[in-house]
Parts: structure tokens; sequence; C-alpha cells
């Protein structure tokens, strides 16, 4: 893992501290989470601000400690600027999927750094295929395509039944921009591993498919 990067550091502490400013105001908080009503009044802004609030405390640690061990893979490989920018670009696209399949819930609403951390641990697949992942608590190594493959399965099903109070949407587009930016800052990785980019791409083109179709 080695040490902690800098631009980590900074990113968990702007995490804690937005997050710990919504806890204790609550007006602060229904002021920047992401929710579709004032998103379309023209508070656009609320699709980034959101990505940096959480609900509660298991929330935001369970999202930074998964930042903490995914981020180093990235920035070892890719640099610095390019890790913000793929953090930033998947809370994008996490809260424009989100948009997109919540546009007509004018009281839909979200929080949390899911997006963004999506896009990181995908963007480490992509790098660091081979490697192995653990889910959960479960002490079964699985391999990092596999794990990818799967977590994106589980998020369109996710969305189509709608499980849990989770933003599987956002988890959705995050890792998509993950994806979609370490090709772009990586373009290597299509020769080195051609066939586990068109695997990991796979949930993509059956959510586009069902969505199509009207099954999503």
């Amino acid at each position: 893992m080695g040490d902690i990067a800098i631009v980590t550091i900074i990113i968990i502490a702007a995490n804690a501290l937005v997050s710990y400013k919504g806890f204790n105001d609550f007006e602060f908080f229904e002021s920047y989470k992401f929710n579709i009503g004032a998103i379309k009044r023209g508070e656009k802004v609320r699709m980034i601000t959101s990505g940096f609030l959480h609900a509660n405390v298991p929330h935001l640690i369970f999202n930074m400690i998964t930042l903490y061990f995914f981020a180093n893979v990235v920035i070892n490989r890719l640099g610095t600027f390019s890790f913000v920018i793929i953090y930033l670009v998947s809370l994008a696209l996490g809260s424009l999927l989100s948009y997109y399949f919540h546009k007509d819930e004018y009281h839909y609403s979200a929080v949390g750094a899911s997006g963004a951390v999506s896009g990181v641990i995908y963007a480490s697949i992509l790098l660091y295929p081979e490697m192995s992942l653990y889910f959960f608590f479960i002490p079964i190594p699985i391999p990092a395509y596999i794990f990818g493959i799967g977590y994106l399965l589980y998020s369109i099903y996710g969305m189509k039944k709608q499980v849990g109070n989770i933003g599987h949407d956002a988890h959705f587009g995050g890792a998509v921009g993950g994806y979609i930016m370490t090709l772009a800052f990586a373009p290597w990785v299509l020769s080195q591993n051609l066939l586990m980019v068109v695997l990991l791409a796979l949930p993509i083109v059956v959510l586009y498919l069902l969505h199509r179709t009207g099954k999503i």
C-alpha cells in the first residue's frame, strides 16, 4: 500500500469536514445534497457538493476506507493529476446518471462519495485486473475483473429492483467514469489487457440494452 498520498488525505479531509458540517447543520445538509427538484430549479452545484456529504458516520467511514485502499493503486500508476480527474469525473457521471434515471422524481435525494469511489475502484481494476479483492467478509479472494463485472451487474439489479436505500445508479455512473477516464489516461491498457477491457465493458452494454428495451 505504501504511504497515503497527500491528495488522498486532502480528499478524505474534505469529505470529513463537509460531512461533519452536514451532520450538525440541517440547513447546510439540505442546501447541498443531491435533490432532483432543486437541480431542476438551477442548483447544479448540488451534483458535486452532494459527493462530499454523507448520511452518517458509518457511511462516511466506509467510503473513505475504500478510497484509502484503492487511491494509491491509481496514483502510483497514473499520477496525482489523473487520479483527481478520475475522482471528479466519476463523481459527476454518478450524479448525471442518477439525475437521468430519477429526473421525474422531484423529491429524490442522495448523498455520498460512492460514485467517485466506484470510479477509483474501477480504474484500479482496469490497471491491475490480475489483483485479488475481498468482498466484505467473504474470506475468498476474487479476481479483480470478476469483482468489477459482478459489482456493476449487481448495481443494474439494484437499479431495476430498487434494492435498499442505495444509489446504485450513482455507483454505476461513477464506475463508467473511472472506466472511460482510465482508458483516456492509459490507452496502453487496451493493448495489454484487451480481453479484460472488453469484459469490464459488458455490464455497460447490458445496461444500455436494458434501457433501450424499456426494461430498466
